[in-house]
């Protein structure tokens, strides 16, 4: 930790909680960023109703905050683990804990006419790739976490039905709550608003879905979820152009597309199929994503471009579209997916390049 984070931290144990412990006691400090005076951080309660209750601690701490020397800027978001039940006699009472609630995912689409988006949320972004294999739920994931260690409000919804991995790489995996049967409180990790099917399914157990059943679905988990108020909706899709590609473009008010891909020729032949489906969709294609871009020895510091180089960025040339991002191949992210703390939540320098890919969506308006 930095000499700067350091203060902040000091800072911050003299914030009090109601019950006179202080948010350094309680642990609930997550995603320290400091750069340039810029301060961000979550605060992550383990209720809503805590949450709820934190809203003048937040206001404290900013003020503490915003009084120390070299501190330009100070973002808090203050999130929570599941949600609170819903008080008063008339509410329906929640699921018992353990079971599962009483919504059941999985079912035809209802008729809509034409494209919706999502109340509450202001930008949607669908976050793709042409195949399998790329990391396009790992880069999902710690775009997220960026862009909520930036002081965003994000949700993520891992729309990959068939293979959700989002829960083990966020590091949570329990039922959501349904109070009424009808809509479905999503989850909370790492200052991102979280659903996936795989919240609501037994771990392992397959998903054996025709279309319709898919397209309702994936109405469900847009519709239906809770989200709340959003800067951005980031959409974790299942690669290729199938079924969920297809529903999301024409039913859902898409703020744009990000495809990632890695450099070689035939990811970038697979790339170039899920571009032409988005432009057919008339969903615009912001930018591409070189993941795997690069591969540094750990031990003698040799970079070697396993899967070539170049190659995106000379694809988003072609299309006249900004290559976003070069991110690297390393172990370290891996591991850090595999724990449920994405790198992007951490202080290691694999985190910058998300950061930086955080930041550009900021500056152009786009989260």
């Amino acid at each position: 930790m930095s000499a700067d984070q350091d203060r902040i931290m000091t800072a911050l144990a003299g914030v009090k909680l109601p019950d006179g412990t202080s948010l350094v006691e309680r642990d609930l400090i997550r995603a320290l960023s400091v750069k340039e005076g810029a301060v961000s951080f979550v605060i992550e309660a383990p209720d809503a109703a805590t949450a709820q209750a934190l809203g003048g601690v937040e206001a404290v701490a900013r003020a503490r905050l915003e009084s120390l020397p070299g501190v330009t800027k100070v973002s808090i978001v203050t999130t929570a683990h599941g949600p609170a039940a819903k008080p008063g006699p008339a509410a329906k009472p929640a699921a018992p804990a353990g079971e599962p609630p009483s919504l059941k995912i999985g079912r035809h689409p209802t008729p809509q006419q034409g494209k919706q988006g999502v109340p509450g949320v202001k930008h949607i972004i669908a976050i793709a790739s042409g195949k399998g294999g790329v990391g396009k739920s790992t880069v999902s994931a710690n775009l997220a976490v960026a862009l909520a260690r930036q002081g965003r409000k994000v949700g993520l919804l891992d729309a990959d039905i068939y293979g959700p991995s989002q829960p083990r790489m966020m590091g949570i995996n329990k039922r959501p709550a349904s109070p009424d049967g009808q809509t479905i409180e999503p989850l909370h990790a790492h200052g991102v608003t979280l659903m996936s099917i795989g919240f609501m399914i037994p771990d392992g157990e397959a998903v054996v879905w025709r279309g319709p059943m898919l397209m309702g679905a994936m109405q469900q988990m847009l519709g239906q979820v809770a989200w709340g108020e959003l800067d951005v909706l980031l959409i974790d899709m299942p690669p290729g152009t199938g079924d969920v590609q297809l529903t999301l473009g024409q039913k859902t008010e898409l703020t744009g597309a990000l495809v990632v891909s890695t450099p070689q020729d035939v990811a970038l032949i697979d790339a170039r199929r899920g571009i032409s489906m988005f432009e057919k969709l008339k969903v615009p294609v912001l930018g591409l994503i070189e993941n795997m871009s690069t591969y540094v020895c750990p031990n003698c510091g040799h970079e070697e471009h396993i899967f070539g180089h170049g190659g995106v960025a000379a694809e988003a040339a072609k299309l006249d579209v900004p290559l976003l991002a070069e991110l690297p191949l390393a172990l370290e992210a891996r591991l850090a997916g595999d724990s449920g703390v994405p790198v992007a939540a951490t202080d290691s320098p694999l985190a910058e390049p998300y950061m930086k890919l955080a930041e550009r969506l900021v500056q152009v308006g786009l989260a």
